[in-house]
């Protein structure tokens, strides 16, 4: 028992004596995690530029509800497998949407530790696309 309570010690006086690196740290990583989004107005006045891929990574039946003209499409089940089909040039900036944000959150983050240092996503999301009314189209069947 005296062995757990030392252990326990030894954590608590670590992250007392460290709260400040700690701190630091925290703070690192939520700065570079803001810097890799994008507002949805910015998004939209992106889509069609040459110089940028809008990257819809919604699943098929989702994509069915509507989509934005000008958008990419590229389910995330099969993003893997069509990483090839992304600029990595940082010249050339990637905005990957989802519905809500969540997904292409998760895989900015994951592809930019994978040397994409170009992907940014998009902030609200598809649904919040729907909700202001911005036009939205049936994908093209591929």
């Amino acid at each position: 028992m005296s062995a757990k309570i030392h252990a326990d010690a030894f954590i608590i006086c670590f992250f007392f004596k460290n709260m400040k690196l700690i701190s630091l740290y925290l703070l690192t990583s939520l700065l570079s995690v803001s810097h890799a989004q994008v507002s949805l107005d910015e998004a939209r006045s992106l889509v069609g530029n040459s110089s940028v891929t809008v990257l819809d990574i919604r699943e098929p039946d989702e994509h069915a509800t509507g989509v934005a003209k000008g958008m990419k499409l590229i389910p995330m089940s099969t993003l893997e497998s069509r990483l090839n089909e992304l600029p990595r040039s940082p010249n050339s900036r990637v905005l990957l949407i989802c519905n809500t944000q969540n997904r292409s959150s998760a895989v900015a983050k994951e592809l930019r530790t994978r040397g994409f240092t170009n992907v940014e996503y998009v902030r609200g999301g598809m649904s919040e696309w729907a909700k202001r009314g911005w036009t939205l189209e049936s994908p093209v069947k591929p």
